[in-house]
């Protein structure tokens, strides 16, 4: 089955998922992470100076509303510089590349990194696949996340993608308390040993945060997850689930890619991580 969804649609899911995923965390969290945000020609910039991890900065959602040029990027840039931010990540679908985007890119200085899958599945499609599926968790049980545990969610989240827990689990936590979020925990013998939610936009939701921790792997429990929030997405009136993971290089194989498929989501784009570095030759 062919789900066809335009890549502004996609994007626009994504950029705005994240934009509040960011935007939306508590005031001491932005504060200690140096956490900064804006809207440049349709896209989102959103900057973290202060991340570790170097992930969450990030300019997306481009080419929708007004088209990529020379001087979007360099807005966008120079946002990134005023911001002290040390690396961030354009991620623009290709079908949004300008001509003259080599050009752009050898101008300020931003190189090619690892490339992501964006996939789309029609919600009644996963629900479909999910119910006639005959393989059960092994042991791992998911239910909707009781609101009082949000920050042991968020704790789990962090650990779960190899990421740092102070702050970063609190910004998780936030999601859980906003409008539009819908947060699901898997169990295995009373731990909370996996997380995920979806962030509603219309007739779309956008899958976010879903990961199991490494001990807990194996059993079914992120199926099990994207199972519970494609028929949550199907209730709240979803017509379509967004997703992303990263894609397979030669020789490399990606369990998050394969469970989507699986339930019946299709690779719609390969999209390029496109690296900038406030100092040039840094990565």
């Amino acid at each position: 089955m062919t789900t066809v969804v335009q890549p502004s649609v996609a994007e626009q899911s994504e950029a705005e998922a994240l934009y509040r995923f960011q935007t939306e965390a508590p005031d001491t969290v932005r504060a200690a992470l140096a956490m900064t945000a804006t809207r440049i020609g349709g896209g989102v910039v959103l900057s973290m100076r202060d991340d570790t991890t170097r992930f969450w900065s990030k300019a997306l959602g481009f080419g929708i509303s007004a088209p990529v040029t020379a001087q979007l990027v360099a807005d966008v840039c120079d946002f990134y510089r005023a911001a002290g931010t040390p690396q961030a990540t354009f991620q623009i679908a290709p079908a949004f590349l300008p001509e003259d985007w080599a050009e752009i890119r050898a101008r300020e200085g931003i190189v090619r990194g690892s490339s992501w899958a964006k996939l789309v599945c029609a919600t009644d499609e996963a629900v479909a696949r999910a119910d006639a599926s005959d393989v059960p968790p092994d042991g791992i049980r998911v239910a909707p996340l009781e609101p009082q545990r949000a920050l042991e969610w968020g704790t789990v989240m962090m650990r779960a993608f190899g990421t740092p827990v102070e702050h970063y689990a609190e910004m998780g936590a936030a999601t859980v308390h906003r409008p539009g979020w819908h947060a699901f925990a898997a169990w295995l013998d009373g731990e909370l040993v996996g997380t995920g939610t979806l962030c509603v936009r219309g007739d779309t939701a956008q899958l976010f945060a879903g990961a199991v921790l490494p001990h807990a792997r194996g059993r079914g429990g992120q199926t099990a997850l994207l199972a519970a929030r494609a028929r949550a997405a199907r209730e709240l009136g979803c017509r379509v689930l967004v997703a992303e993971t990263g894609a397979e290089q030669p020789g490399t194989h990606n369990s998050s890619l394969h469970n989507m498929l699986r339930l019946g989501f299709e690779v719609a784009y390969e999209r390029p991580n496109w690296t900038w570095n406030l100092e040039p030759g840094v990565s």
